[in-house]
């Protein structure tokens, strides 16, 4: 079962390749305003056993997308590069179908996994709880403003750099989304929409399991992140498996990040 299901996602891979060539990297510089998008690096959806919506054991690839997030979030802070942190949060009450109940407000699903959580005391970090799955659409406020573009516009922001989970669902429809609003010339300055697929993750149902499950629809996991990857490129993102910190060395004229 497991070589067949390998097999397909090869496959898969091969039909719909994110790069025709070499796979895209990215080059950090202080020449070009980025800032750094986290998606939902919560408990309730990272850390074992902490919820519905939650690992129940431990996963290589959240593992990862966690440990590449926490470095990235580090190396921002350092150079006191803007951050923009999402973080799941729901009331009692108000269902997200067709999830279950999950990351409710005020329980520990609802923070930052445990490497993350400094950032809370970081200047150069903003957080915003949503309930929805789309984070473009849940910084929205009340009075029509969006948290997430007026901070694109008040840090003069040219690139955003976004990890997180899950890659085919919270991550691809924020993406989308911005990438939308960009085309729209909402959110100037704004040029580039990189995901980082190293720093990204979702989650595994394997069919064998979710048949076993009444409503559940199966989700394996290298499969949905690859077309995830493959529908944000599709969108008009970067995307790239490599970042790195340098200087550009020869500007591009058409995008305002170096890629390699």
């Amino acid at each position: 079962m497991v070589q067949a299901e390998q097999s397909l996602v090869d496959l898969v891979k091969q039909e719909i390749p994110i790069h025709q060539s070499e796979p895209e990297s990215l080059v950090l510089s202080d020449d070009i305003k980025t800032g750094l998008v986290l998606v939902d690096i919560v408990n309730g959806f990272c850390t074992v056993g902490s919820g519905n919506l939650a690992p129940v054991v431990p996963n290589r690839q959240i593992s990862n997308m966690v440990e590449e997030s926490v470095k990235l979030s580090r190396t921002f802070c350092e150079k006191k590069w803007p951050i923009f942190a999402f973080i799941d949060t729901h009331h009692p009450g108000k269902p997200e179908d067709p999830y279950p109940p999950h990351c409710l407000i005020g329980t520990d699903e609802s923070k930052l996994v445990p490497s993350l959580q400094w950032l809370e005391d970081e200047p150069n970090v903003t957080i915003r709880r949503k309930e929805c799955i789309d984070g473009f659409l849940g910084s929205f406020k009340d009075d029509g403003s969006n948290v997430f573009v007026d901070w694109v516009k008040t840090n003069k922001i040219e690139a955003i750099l976004v990890v997180g989970i899950c890659t085919d669902i919270c991550v691809l429809d924020f993406v989308s989304s911005t990438l939308s609003a960009r085309n729209l010339g909402l959110l100037a300055p704004l040029k580039d929409v990189v995901v980082y697929a190293n720093g990204c993750a979702t989650f595994d149902l394997p069919n064998q399991i979710a048949s076993g499950i009444k409503g559940a629809v199966a989700h394996p996991q290298e499969l949905m992140h690859h077309i995830g990857l493959h529908m944000a490129k599709g969108r008009g993102a970067h995307v790239v498996y490599e970042v790195s910190l340098g200087s550009i060395k020869e500007p591009r004229s058409n995008s305002s990040c170096c890629y390699e």
